[in-house]
C-alpha cells in the first residue's frame, strides 16, 4: 500500500510502517500547493500541520485515508474527503502532555520575564533591579477554556503549582470536575476572576473568533492569556488591541493567519508589542509527542491494512441514503 508521508514524522518508525507492508515515500520538504501533482498513485496521506485542499483530494481515485499526525484536522477538507469516499482519521491526546507543558512554559516565561532576561544577558547587559519583578503564580486562579485531555493535563499541573482551576467545558460532569478538583463556571467567570486563562478548543464553527472583544474586556488588568489551541478561535484584532492598552499580557503558539510552511518570514504586527511572548507553534513537538503519535499512526494504518477498519475516523457519516 503506497504511503506518502508529507510533513515531518518519527523516522525511527518510518521501517515500521514498511514492515506492515507500506511501500513508504517520506517527503517532509514538500509544500501544499505541490501535493495535487503528488498524491495520484497513493492511498494513504500523512500530514501534520500541512494544508490538505480540495485540489489535493480531488486529484487522486487513489487516495482512501488521510492521516493527520496530531489531533485536529481544521487543515483538511474534511467535506471534500467525505464526498470523495475518503477517510480522515486522527491520533488525538497523543501530544496532551507535550501542549500542557508548554503552557506552563509560556506562563513562567511571562511572568519572570524570561526571554527579556535573556535578551539583555546576550546583550552583555545586568538588571536585577528591573528583571525581579514577578508576581508568582501560586495561589493564583488559572481559568481552562476546554477540559479535554489537554486541558487535563494542564489542570494536573496547575494544581501541583497551588494554582485555583477554573473550567468551562459543557461536556465535562460535575462528578468529573470534581474528581479534578476544578470548579466549573460559565466563560464570563473565567474572564472576569481568572488570573491566568489558557484555551484548549478545536477550531470549528462553535468556537472560531469565540476569545473576542467582549472577552478581553472583560479580563482583570495584567490578566496572562495563552493560546497554544488554534489562532482561528481568538479575534487577533481584539487580542492586539487589549495587548496595545496593556491591559493584558499574551503567551501565544498560534497565530491567525500564521506561516503555512515550516519556515517563512513572518509580520504579524501584533508581534512587535512587549507584551507578547510567543513559540512557533511547536506546542506538539517534543520527541516523545512525536513517537507517541508515531506510534499511533502504525495502530491506525496497520488495522487498515488487515480489517479495513479506520480507529479515530472523524468523518464517518451518523447516517447515510445508500442501500
Amino acid at each position: 500500500m503506497k504511503v506518502l508521508i508529507a510533513d515531518k514524522f518519527s523516522e525511527a518508525h518510518l521501517d515500521r510502517l514498511k514492515k506492515v507492508g507500506c511501500d513508504v515515500t517520506y517527503n517532509p520538504a514538500v509544500k501544499a500547493e505541490e501535493l495535487p501533482k503528488l498524491i495520484a498513485p497513493y492511498k494513504i496521506l500523512i500530514v501534520r500541520s500541512k494544508k490538505v485542499t480540495a485540489d489535493t483530494i480531488k486529484a487522486s481515485d487513489q487516495l482512501a485515508l488521510i492521516l493527520r499526525a496530531g489531533a485536529g484536522v481544521n487543515t483538511i477538507d474534511v467535506k471534500t474527503a467525505s464526498a470523495r469516499g475518503v477517510y480522515v482519521t486522527n491520533c488525538p491526546g497523543k501530544n496532551s502532555v507535550a501542549v500542557a507543558e508548554l503552557v506552563f512554559a509560556l506562563l513562567l516565561g511571562i511572568d519572570r520575564r524570561i526571554a527579556d532576561n535573556v535578551a539583555a544577558l546576550r546583550a552583555h547587559k545586568w538588571n536585577k533591579k528591573e528583571f525581579s519583578k514577578a508576581d508568582g503564580v501560586f495561589g493564583k486562579t488559572i481559568g481552562i477554556i476546554g477540559v479535554g485531555q489537554i486541558g487535563v493535563e494542564v489542570t494536573r499541573r496547575a494544581i501541583a503549582f497551588g494554582m485555583h482551576v477554573l473550567a468551562y467545558d459543557p461536556l465535562l460532569s460535575p462528578s468529573r470536575a470534581k474528581e479534578l478538583h476544578i470548579e466549573l463556571v460559565q466563560p464570563d467567570d473565567i474572564y472576569t476572576r481568572a488570573d491566568i486563562i489558557t484555551v484548549h478548543v478545536p477550531a470549528n464553527d462553535q468556537t472560531r473568533g469565540m476569545i473576542n472583544k467582549a472577552a478581553f474586556e472583560k479580563m482583570k488588568p495584567n490578566a496572562i492569556f495563552i493560546n497554544t489551541s488554534r489562532g482561528e478561535v481568538v479575534d487577533q484584532q481584539a487580542l492586539r488591541a487589549a495587548l496595545e492598552a496593556k491591559k493584558i499580557r499574551a503567551g501565544l503558539d498560534v497565530f491567525n493567519p500564521e506561516p503555512a510552511e515550516g519556515t517563512a518570514d513572518f509580520a504579524d504586527p501584533i508581534l512587535d508589542l512587549p507584551n507578547l511572548y510567543g513559540t512557533h507553534h511547536i506546542g506538539a513537538s517534543t520527541e516523545q509527542a512525536q513517537s507517541a503519535i508515531a506510534e499511533e499512526a502504525i495502530r491506525i494504518i496497520e488495522t487498515f491494512i488487515k480489517t479495513g477498519a479506520v480507529l479515530n475516523c472523524v468523518n464517518l457519516a451518523a447516517r447515510t441514503p445508500a442501500k
